[in-house]
């Protein structure tokens, strides 16, 4: 199951925005940027930046998350999104024997599917052990004529092995991955990625990484969601034909 957690945000994020706004509208200095920005202010200067599509304030705070739950395919479109910080779990070097794995909602709808996709991933399991068993058989041996003793080369051996059976795991095999995004780049990964036509799971991810931050910054993202919720569809041809349905949606969850 998909699991967003908000580890970290710019304190105080609506107010740093509207600070970075006042001083290019306005003679302040430095030091008295923040003054007379009240919350009602502060509100309208946010505002203000969306109406006028002036971006660069926003991208002066920004929020961290944690992500559980997702598979490889989820975390490599995620990973598309290059003006951002990652740091997911290795599987160079976390051992994935009994690894876990994300079951698409169409194959749990079907017993035979799912039946079918799970005994896939028990063989797949299989053949990672097998894999790593042999790998680490081989190396141990070398690390040992090399000099070092037993308890040290098998250790060793194990940690090298896994490097090469990583290679037999499936893209279901689930991940976790800790996610940085300034504000501008939430907002056009919202853009893309609340979108009906994105892929489930990381539509998933883009909600609850929206409902979160809506907490924290409500008035900053306010227009926040796929390009039909301010906009036009752009999907052309592929559009979903349910836009009235996805402004509701996301009304609601403002």
């Amino acid at each position: 199951m998909v699991k967003v957690v908000l580890l970290a945000h710019t304190p105080n994020p609506e107010s740093t925005v509207a600070a970075a706004a006042k001083l290019c509208y306005s003679a302040s200095t430095i030091e008295g940027i923040r003054e007379g920005l009240t919350p009602e202010k502060t509100a309208s200067f946010v505002e203000m930046l969306s109406e006028i599509g002036h971006e660069s304030p926003i991208e002066h705070v920004s929020f961290t998350f944690g992500v559980e739950g997702i598979s490889r395919a989820c975390s490599h479109q995620l990973v598309r999104h290059r003006i951002a910080s990652y740091s997911q779990k290795s599987q160079r070097y976390v051992n994935e024997d009994s690894f876990e794995y994300v079951i698409p909602p169409e194959v749990e709808k079907i017993p035979e599917a799912k039946e079918e996709f799970i005994r896939q991933m028990k063989s797949i399991d299989e053949g990672y052990k097998q894999l790593a068993e042999l790998l680490t058989a081989k190396h141990t041996e070398a690390f040992i004529a090399e000099g070092l003793d037993e308890k040290t080369a098998h250790s060793r051996a194990k940690k090298k092995a896994i490097e090469d059976a990583r290679f037999l795991l499936p893209n279901a095999c689930e991940t976790k991955i800790v996610v940085t995004m300034n504000a501008r780049s939430l907002m056009n990964f919202f853009r893309h990625r609340c979108c009906n036509r994105a892929q489930w799971e990381i539509k998933e991810v883009a909600d609850q990484m929206l409902t979160l931050v809506l907490e924290v910054a409500p008035n900053l993202f306010k227009n926040a969601g796929p390009s039909c919720v301010a906009g036009g569809c752009p999907e052309g041809k592929m559009t979903c034909g349910k836009i009235k349905e996805v402004r509701q949606f996301y009304k609601e969850m403002k």
